[in-house]
């Protein structure tokens, strides 16, 4: 997982230094950045496929690809944070998940543009560049930062922020940066690496087993403040 997100960081970098060029063109860069997507998505396919041939995979672009083994299944969105990227905004990730049996068993985050790889394996704890991560202990709100989609910063009177990046934003509540995130009807390969690297951290991920891929509603957060979150978004 780590090499093949290595692998096609390469190409991200390059085509967000194009992108940011593009910004002042009258063509712009919607075109050129759906290329960047599905580019991205095919070299960590061909790479995550040359070692583990029959897995299945669920992508962002491609959609579902069945091959012989069903039970494992790679969980991919080549870049989490598009629009961002479409801006020349440097915050987006790749996303990769391994899936067992409907269990998310290792998850990968890697932000190219700061080099922060934040990789989970299933009780082996989660890691940024090969430091353990523990989520936040703030046991108040009112000291609490939280994130999520424009429909939850609105609802919410939490303090808030709206990154445009849920794997991102579940990386950065393993890592204690933020306090919580909530969204509703998200899809899987947005979330899939990210609500494992807050379990494996020591956060609290409410069971998405219950929804559609492409209709999930999560709620992420430290222990500390799980119980005062759900209160917060009873009406969510």
């Amino acid at each position: 997982m780590i090499k093949a997100a290595e692998k096609a960081s390469k190409t991200i970098i390059r085509d967000f230094g194009e992108v940011e060029k593009l910004q002042v063109s009258k063509k712009g860069p919607y075109d050129f950045v759906t290329k960047t997507d599905k580019n991205v998505e095919k070299i960590l396919i061909d790479e995550l496929s040359k070692t583990k041939k029959n897995y299945s995979f669920i992508t962002e672009e491609t959609g579902t690809i069945k091959n012989k083994d069903k039970d494992n299944i790679w969980i991919i969105d080549p870049i989490d944070g598009t629009t961002n990227f479409l801006h020349g905004i440097p915050h987006f990730a790749i996303s990769i998940a391994h899936q067992f049996r409907n269990k998310i068993v290792s998850g990968l985050v890697f932000d190219p543009i700061k080099d922060e790889m934040f990789f989970a394996e299933t009780d082996k704890g989660a890691y940024l560049n090969n430091r353990r991560l523990r989520v936040s202990k703030k046991a108040s709100l009112d000291e609490c930062l939280f994130s999520s989609n424009h429909e939850g910063v609105k609802f919410s009177d939490l303090n808030m922020r709206y990154s445009g990046c849920a794997a991102l934003d579940l990386a950065y509540v393993a890592s204690g940066r933020l306090d919580g995130f909530f969204h509703n009807v998200i899809n899987l390969w947005d979330v899939a690496a990210g609500l494992l690297l807050v379990q494996e951290a020591g956060g609290i991920v409410n069971n998405i087993n219950q929804f559609e891929n492409n209709k999930i509603n999560i709620r992420a957060s430290s222990d500390s403040i799980n119980d005062q979150m759900l209160k917060s978004l009873i009406n969510f």
